[in-house]
Order: structure tokens, then sequence, then C-alpha cells
């Protein structure tokens, strides 16, 4: 327990993974087993399985190849796309398993370009079909760091912040030649700044939304053997959450694509500013700190147990809601009998996304986050 405290918690604050068996009750902000499942190689196995079965409902994830086991794989089956269509001239990227923050990134034109000798060996990778034609703001490409908050994970439960970061490279992009293909800072997105552009927002929102949920439900079967494993059923023990950062580039045709998951986003609202050569000095972002206070603080709003014990007064008096969003078929009927099947349920998703009137979760009025209910898995 902090700080030698041995009476119980309500909930337990975890730095990077779950890590404590000796918790009996209360809440922990880490699912068991999350910061395995969102490595580069998990997630994109993950996914894979899914675009093998919904080829159609998973296309917002490139197709990916795992290095150092799928080399050979990667490569016959570039070749007969190149022999197919003599004019594909494609762009791969080659990411780390457990990297991050751009680090062991590099970009290539064919796959005798990737560097076999060793490295591959010690950190096994992912390459993966490079996005060649992004939106781009003031000619910036730009990525999208939305938080996530899943609740639970039977029944799944899940809200999406409202207000993200966006991330602009350093240089104006072009698309990747031999000559530019080492401009890191035209390929890789460095620092978060707020965005606005005139684009249809309801749609994109609705997009990424969709996207969430169906990167989730790739994880769910893999996690839940993680949570039984460390917290048995019938055994006492915590419930947990996380928050989870999604990164998502949208293609030049507002297609939101899945770049990564993280489950530990950084939430620091402080940058390190030059004062003067070799003299540095953590100032605070007023960017961070508007998203970032915000999904905390929402957060522990949300699963504070004496939540529903309290009168909404004080919320209501601040004028907050939440939107909720519910899995109806075509016709605008819940698919109650096909939500006992996960499979059934999949398919709806790609264009049966309803909006409800705000204000239906009357319990939970928070000013930053979309409740998003998933019918096809269960909620309450």
């Amino acid at each position: 327990f902090p700080f030698g405290r041995r009476s119980p918690c309500d909930i337990y604050w975890h730095g990077v993974s779950f890590h404590d068996n000796n918790i009996f009750s209360g809440q922990v902000n880490k699912f068991p087993g999350m910061t395995e499942m969102v490595r580069k190689i998990t997630l994109s196995r993950a996914v894979r399985i899914m675009q093998n079965l919904f080829p159609e409902e998973y296309n917002f994830y490139p197709r990916s190849w795992i290095l150092p086991d799928e080399f050979q794989l990667f490569t016959a089956q570039v070749q007969m796309v190149k022999d197919g269509d003599p004019s594909w001239k494609p762009t791969f990227i080659v990411k780390p398993d457990g990297g991050c923050q751009g680090d062991g990134i590099y970009l290539i034109k064919d796959p005798s370009d990737i560097r076999l000798a060793g490295t591959l060996q010690r950190r096994p990778a992912v390459v993966q079909e490079y996005i060649c034609k992004p939106l781009l703001i003031d000619k910036l490409k730009f990525d999208i760091r939305l938080y996530v908050l899943l609740k639970s994970l039977d029944p799944l439960e899940i809200y999406i912040a409202k207000d993200g970061l966006s991330r602009f490279c350093t240089e104006p992009y072009q698309e990747p030649t031999p000559k530019n293909l080492h401009h890191i800072f035209m390929h890789l997105t460095n620092y978060s700044l707020n965005i606005h552009s005139g684009v249809d927002i309801k749609k994109v929102w609705s997009d990424i939304i969709s996207l969430v949920i169906k990167t989730v439900i790739a994880l769910t079967p893999e996690l839940k053997v993680f949570y039984q494993s460390d917290i048995p059923a019938g055994r006492p023990g915590p419930t947990c959450f996380q928050i989870l950062g999604f990164d998502i580039l949208l293609m030049k045709n507002l297609k939101p694509i899945l770049l990564e998951v993280n489950a530990n986003p950084s939430m620091r609202i402080e940058h390190e500013q030059e004062l003067s050569p070799g003299v540095f000095e953590n100032v605070p972002s007023l960017v961070d700190e508007e998203v970032k206070v915000a999904v905390i603080r929402d957060t522990l709003r949300l699963m504070d147990p004496l939540r529903k014990k309290r009168e909404n007064q004080e919320s209501l008096s601040l004028g907050l809601n939440i939107q909720e969003y519910n899995l109806v078929d075509e016709a605008g009927k819940e698919p109650s009998q096909m939500c006992r099947d996960l499979g059934q349920g999949l398919l709806l998703m790609g264009s049966s996304w309803r909006e409800c009137q705000p204000g239906t979760e009357a319990e939970a009025p928070l000013g930053g986050v979309d409740h998003l209910h998933e019918n096809g898995v269960g909620s309450h």
C-alpha cells in the first residue's frame, strides 16, 4: 500500500503496468497484460486475426509483417504484387516492437533494405505499408492522439475523450522518394498541438469511434485471459480500468488509420524549454493541461465508487453532459439476438452507429468523454 498504508484504497494508481497481486478490493488503473497486448507485434497479430475474419471491417490497420519470422513471406508477397503490377512502387515503415518516440523507426522501398544483421534478432520489429497520401494541414503531416478509457472488459465498456492532441511533422511533407526517405522529420510526427480544420467532423468522429471499438474487440479475448490469470473468478480482487492512447492518421480522403495503441500515454503537462545554451527548464503547456487534466479528472469521477451515492447537483450545475452511442442495425433496431454473437455484431459496425440524444446517462455527467456502448459485446 502507498506510504505504508495498510487499510484498503478505493483506487490504486500504478505507474506502468499491473504489478501488485496483494490487492483484494478497490480499483486499479491498469489491466493485467495490457502492456504486452499493445506492443506492435502483439497488436498486429490480434488485428490480423480479425482482418482474416472480417476484412472489410478491419481495413483501418495497414498490412503488417512480423520480423524476422515473416521476412521471407514479406519478400515473397511484395514480389508477387510487383510482378502483377510493375508500376507499383511501395514504401514500407519498419517499427521495432518495443520502440517509442520514433526510436529505431525507418522507411524502406524494398525488402532488401531491411537491416537484418543482428538487429532484428535482438529487437524484433513490424514492417507495414506506409501511408503515402495523408491529410495535410499547411503542407504538414500530422497524427492524432486520442485518449480512450477502457472501464470494463465484461461487459465491454469504453469511453473516449472529446479532446485530443495532434502532432505535426516539422518539415513540409512530400511523398517518399529515394532522396527524401531519410528525412525523418518529414515522415515522423513530432510535438503535440491542437488542430481545427474544415472537414466533416461528424463523419470522421464516427469512423474513429468505430476504429476504437473494433481495436479493443480485437484485444479483448487475450486481455480476458491475462485478467482471469491474475484475478481468478471467485477470488477477492480489484476491478481494473485503464487510459489508453490511440494514435490515428487521417488519409487524404479522411479515412482514419490506426498507427498504434499506447498502454501508458504520457500525462505530463510540462515540456522542456531551453533558456540558454545547455540550460533547460520545465514549463507548463497550456494545451497539454487543457486536454490531459480533463482526461484524468473525468476518469476519476467516472471510477469514483461513491459517485452513485451522491447527488448530481454539483455536476449538473456545471452544465456537463455525456453523449451515448448505441450499435443498432440498418433498420434502427437493437440487435438483441445478435448481441450474443461477437462475430455477427462486428458485421454491423461499419455503418450502423447511431448517436442518441445527449444526457441519457444521468449518472455520469462528464464533460470530457463520450460513452461508447457496444451492444454486440454488452454494456450496462
